[in-house]
């Protein structure tokens, strides 16, 4: 049986990421993220072999600006149609149970 590769992430490494992220992860898992996590990390060191001098840090690849809609009032619902689509109604109110103690 032959070690990990250069770049591949141990079983034991493996289960330390499991244990830091609080994961229970059984043993196919293991094997399954070691080569998964493994395949990640050779794409980031690809990465790392590329020269980014002179290049401007960005947050996002298109510079975006806030678009804003104009505010149009819309028709509102009929409160009739409104209270007829709640399970329980408390006229004009829907009746919803408490969140803070107490029975409603």
């Amino acid at each position: 049986m032959t070690g990990p590769k250069k770049n591949e992430l141990s079983i034991q490494e493996v289960e330390k990421v499991a244990k830091l992220a609080r994961l229970k992860l059984n043993e196919d898992e293991i094997t399954l993220y070691a080569g998964q996590l493994s395949s990640i990390l050779e794409h980031i060191m690809e990465l790392e072999k590329l020269d980014v001098e002179g290049v401007e840090p960005m947050a996002h690849p298109i510079p975006l600006n806030n678009r804003l809609d104009e505010d149009i009032p819309a028709e509102a619902m009929p409160v009739e149609a409104l209270l007829g689509n709640a399970p329980e109604v408390v006229e004009p109110f829907i009746s919803v149970p408490k969140v803070l103690g107490g029975e409603s």
